[in-house]
């Protein structure tokens, strides 16, 4: 077999594994700052709009 066949293949092996790599961190890097944006996103200052009536208020426990 020719050297350079075979110098070929282990380059298009090496090639595969680092685009591998790359595609999973840059998965983690989304995926971060999705997670990052879920915390920088405001609360809801009103109930959830389908919850029953009476749910997600203020409740007075000063009695």
């Amino acid at each position: 077999m020719d050297v350079s066949l075979i110098a070929a293949a282990a380059g298009m092996m090496a090639a595969n594994t680092q685009s591998q790599i790359a595609n999973r961190v840059m998965k983690m890097s989304l995926d971060a700052q999705a997670q990052v944006l879920q915390l920088l996103v405001p609360p809801q200052a009103s109930p959830a709009p389908n919850n029953a009536p009476g749910i997600g208020g203020n409740l007075d426990v000063s009695v």
